[in-house]
C-alpha cells in the first residue's frame, strides 16, 4: 500500500517499517519452515516470488504490510536493518464493497522473541494505524485451529469468536471499532510515534534514545 511506503511506527520495543525490497532474502528464509508455513497457512515461494510478492503488498491498495524490527538492535547503526527482523504484520482490506473491514494478521518469526507480549504491541499499533490512517471499523482475524497463542492472544485484546470452518480448520473472531474502542486503542498506543522512514533510518541511534 502506497500510503505507508515512507511510514516508521516506533513502540516501546518495537519499530514497525516498510516491507522492502532488502527485507526479502531474511523473509524468504523465514518462509522455508514448516511451521510458519502451517501458522500462516501459507505455500513456499521462490526468492523471485517473493520479491514480486513484496511489491504486489507495496503496491496494491487492499494490502498494508510493515515489518516488525527489535528495537534495541535496531539503535545500533552498526547492526544492519534485516538482522533486526523479527515478524511481520498486515491488514488486508478483503471486502470491495467495504473498505471499513479489514483483516488483521501478525507473525513472530523468530522464535526467540514469541511469548514476550511483542505480539500484543504490535497488534495494538496496527490497529491504531489502520484507524486512524485508513479508516478501519471492524477488524478480523482468521487463525489456524492449533494455534491456540494466537487465538488466546486475539481474544485477550477483545476479540470475539463468530465462526469457526472446519474444512479450512481455522476460527475468524472480530472486533468492530466503536468509540470505547478507540478511546481505548488510542489510550494504550499514546507512546506511539509515527516519523519519517527514510530520515529516521539515517538517524537511528539518535531518534531511538530519544
Amino acid at each position: 500500500m502506497k500510503v505507508n511506503e515512507n511510514t516508521l511506527l516506533e513502540g516501546h520495543r518495537v519499530v514497525l517499517v516498510p516491507y522492502n525490497a532488502d527485507h526479502v532474502p531474511r523473509y524468504h528464509e523465514w518462509m522455508k519452515s514448516p511451521e510458519l508455513q502451517q501458522l500462516t497457512a501459507s505455500e513456499p515461494l521462490t526468492l523471485e516470488q517473493e520479491y514480486d510478492m513484496q511489491r504486489s503488498w507495496r503496491e496494491d491498495n487492499d494490502k498494508c504490510t510493515f515489518i516488525i524490527l527489535d528495537k534495541q538492535r535496531w539503535a545500533d547503526p552498526s547492526v544492519e536493518e534485516e538482522q533486526c527482523m523479527v515478524g511481520d504484520v498486515n491488514i488486508f482490506l478483503t471486502d470491495p464493497t467495504d473498505p471499513t473491514l479489514a483483516e488483521l494478521e501478525i507473525m513472530i518469526a523468530e522464535p526467540n522473541y514469541r511469548g514476550r507480549g511483542i505480539g500484543k504491541e504490535v497488534t495494538h499499533m496496527m490497529m491504531c494505524y489502520g484507524v486512524t490512517k485508513l479508516g478501519v471499523k471492524k477488524f478480523q482475524a482468521k487463525i489456524g485451529l492449533d494455534n491456540e497463542v494466537s487465538i488466546g492472544m486475539f481474544k485477550k485484546l477483545h476479540f470475539q469468536e463468530v465462526s469457526v470452518c472446519k474444512v479450512f480448520r481455522e476460527v475468524t473472531l472480530e472486533m468492530t471499532v466503536d468509540e470505547s474502542v478507540r478511546t481505548r486503542l488510542l489510550d494504550v498506543t499514546s507512546f506511539m510515534k509515527e516519523r519519517d522512514y527514510a530520515h529516521t533510518c539515517g538517524n537511528r541511534q539518535e531518534l531511538a534514545s530519544q
